[in-house]
């Protein structure tokens, strides 16, 4: 099941971005930035066990762009197509929400790419993105790739 996030899962969602994170798989995020970010979440919850097994969040970053980040799922739970499940549910949010064009940094673009994103120059994307990149531990020597999809 897939639902948006709310303050009691910021602690699970911490979790597994910092199990991913420490993974190399994807940039850690402090958790009070999860806080203040919570509800541009959802979550993947275990039906079985009620666990949160994933999350992901949609940033809007200007009124034609956003961006998909911490998609992240717990390692005893990835390759059953959890991921795959938020992509298309953080796409959806926005559609509705009316953005043109979502785009990701990220380690893995073949997982995005099945969902039709495709490879794009970093340089390309908006000054107004890079403020959190200038806080990254990685900042300037990114090697995250850039993709991006419309609507």
């Amino acid at each position: 099941m897939i639902r948006r996030a709310r303050i009691a899962d910021v602690k699970a969602i911490y979790r597994i971005i910092t199990e991913q994170a420490e993974a190399g798989r994807i940039l850690p995020r402090a958790m009070s930035e999860l806080y203040s970010q919570v509800r541009s979440f959802i979550v993947s919850v275990d039906g079985s066990s009620e666990d949160i097994i994933g999350c992901g969040a949609l940033e809007i970053c200007w009124e034609d762009l956003a961006e998909i980040r911490s998609l992240a799922v717990k390692t005893s739970h990835q390759g059953g197509g959890i991921g795959s499940l938020m992509i298309r549910a953080l796409l959806e949010d926005a559609q509705e929400m009316g953005v043109q064009r979502v785009f990701v940094l990220t380690y893995r673009p073949s997982l995005f790419e099945r969902h039709g994103f495709k490879q794009m120059d970093k340089g390309s994307l908006p000054h107004k993105i890079w403020a959190d990149c200038l806080r990254c531990a990685k900042f300037p020597e990114c090697d995250e790739i850039a993709l991006v999809r419309s609507t």
